[in-house]
């Protein structure tokens, strides 16, 4: 396998993890707006990481004792997007062709 195909990879997975993100950042809007709390969906992008994780981790929380698990997908999935997508394009660069 050659470091562009290994790129093409990398890149895949992050473009897949960062759409599982924004499935689970929208998942704990939703699971926020039954629970009484207001949501701005127009703003959720920039709101997620100020105040709906914050919120829903502290109702989790105070609910079962621990952060829900959309709290940990989210997290995650974000973290591998991030870790995937700077490996492939650092691999897709020229420094290494």
């Amino acid at each position: 396998m050659d470091m562009n195909n290994l790129s093409v990879i990398l890149l895949s997975v992050a473009v897949a993890s960062a759409m599982c993100g924004v499935v689970s950042a929208v998942l704990i809007a939703v699971s926020l707006q039954k629970r009484g709390f207001k949501v701005n969906w127009l703003w959720l992008s920039v709101l997620i990481l100020r105040k709906s994780l914050g919120q829903y981790r502290d109702l989790t929380l105070q609910e079962i004792g621990r952060p829900g698990a959309l709290f940990y997908l989210f997290i995650i999935a974000m973290n591998l997007a991030l870790v995937t997508g700077i490996a492939g394009l650092v691999l897709r660069s020229t420094w290494f062709n």
